[in-house]
């Protein structure tokens, strides 16, 4: 349709020309060219509306079913959910694609006619300067060559507008295909198979989904992620939405820490400070140690360790519980577990270095049962606190007759 329209439009186009030339007379000259291009354009814009196919998401190919549904066709008894088939209705496929066939068409219509056109009218303008130095420059001269003038700027734009249609064309296709299957993606790995900057890629992706070629499409806040559908879109959000709320969880129970942190005295922040230490170096010696079943006993250790200490820091005055654990049981086991991390890294594992191993371990489980029985201590006033309101409750209850032995003897 757009090629026999460009033909349409191009032989009335040199007719026009011919004729002012032939005839002398420039008079319906631009009113000509400018309704010929109007047509022309508009031709363009009803091929964009109408004349690409849509493809499903993961489709490799063409989605003709979408093309039908689109121009109002389809098969017999087909309805707005699908086409029947065997006497079933088929669910209608979520389209989210434009396929470009029609923007890409279009950008060579204008492109061929830009320069076509353009061309023709410089040629004729000089045609017409060559019979002005010849003949004199007369009204009828000098307004047409001020026609023909405007008329190839205007194609000049219609040839540039064609090849930037033609170029996106490629490109868009270019990402649908670095898409695949999927309904979103990172702007930076699009920019890198493609071989663009992350801003043209963007800048491409805003005007792609503006122009309606991304049929669902939406870029995040940062122009990080491309989605395609909206429901990768709503997922996105409600991801975002989450992160956000835990993120201002986080910080709350962050300031709530510092807040109870900084009203310890000096000597107890001291003393929170080096057991936050102590617990790091743990840490770090267990990352450093490969071993599954070791490093099951220095998790279990790093997190009884960094309890104790947070009952230290919810309960300043059991500091005095843990002298022998900051002055020797903790320097003492960081002590085995680099002597440990030395032994393992050995390249030949003789029977002196795993019998070192073994003890070092063993004394690990030991370790461990003493800090559950100081953390148990720690929480001993709360127990004690625990137990006697549990007694003062029941005596309340039973002065009441409300516990099982008051109601026996009350119906007594």
């Amino acid at each position: 349709m757009i090629n026999n329209d460009w033909e349409r439009f191009g032989d009335e186009i040199r007719r026009t020309i011919q004729d002012a030339v032939d005839n002398q007379d420039f008079r319906r000259l631009n009113q000509t060219v400018t309704d010929t291009i109007g047509r022309a354009m508009g031709a363009v814009s009803d091929g964009l509306r109408h004349g690409g196919w849509y493809r499903e998401p993961g489709a490799g190919g063409q989605n003709k079913a979408g093309f039908e549904q689109q121009n109002g066709g389809g098969a017999p008894g087909a309805n707005m959910h699908g086409g029947s088939r065997g006497g079933t209705v088929q669910p209608r496929k979520k389209m989210l694609y434009l396929k470009g066939t029609a923007p890409k068409a279009g950008g060579i219509f204008l492109a061929a006619t830009g320069y076509t056109f353009g061309l023709a009218s410089l040629v004729v303008l000089f045609i017409l300067c060559l019979i002005g130095l010849k003949n004199g420059w007369g009204l009828g001269i000098r307004i047409a060559g001020g026609l023909l003038g405007a008329s190839a700027v205007i194609f000049a734009g219609m040839a540039f507008t064609g090849t930037s249609m033609v170029c996106s064309v490629g490109r868009f296709r270019n990402y649908v295909k670095a898409l695949g299957a999927r309904e979103y993606c990172d702007t930076a790995e699009l920019a890198q198979r493609t071989g663009r900057t992350v801003k043209a890629v963007v800048k491409d992706l805003k005007k792609m989904i503006r122009k309606g070629w991304f049929l669902q499409g939406h870029l995040d806040d940062k122009g990080t992620c491309l989605m395609t559908s909206n429901e990768a879109y709503a997922q996105y959000n409600a991801l975002m939405e989450r992160m956000s709320r835990e993120k201002a969880e986080r910080e709350a129970a962050e300031t709530r820490a510092r807040q109870e942190y900084e009203k310890l005295s000096p000597e107890v922040q001291s003393i929170v400070k080096a057991g936050d230490d102590y617990v790091r170096k743990i840490r770090e010696a267990n990352d450093a140690i490969p071993g599954e079943e070791i490093s099951a006993k220095i998790a279990r250790m790093e997190m009884l360790v960094d309890r104790i200490f947070d009952r230290v820091e919810q309960n300043p005055g059991s500091v005095d519980d843990i002298g022998k654990l900051m002055q020797y049981y903790l320097p003492t086991t960081i002590k085995l577990l680099e002597a440990y991390e030395k032994l393992d890294a050995q390249p030949v594992q003789g029977e002196n270095i795993l019998s070192s191993k073994k003890e070092i371990e063993k004394t690990i489980d030991t370790l461990n049962v003493a800090f559950e029985k100081l953390l148990d201590d720690l929480f001993q006033d709360t127990a004690w606190d625990v137990s006697t309101d549990i007694s003062v409750l029941h005596t309340m209850l039973a002065q009441e007759g409300l516990t099982e032995d008051g109601l026996k003897r009350n119906k007594k």
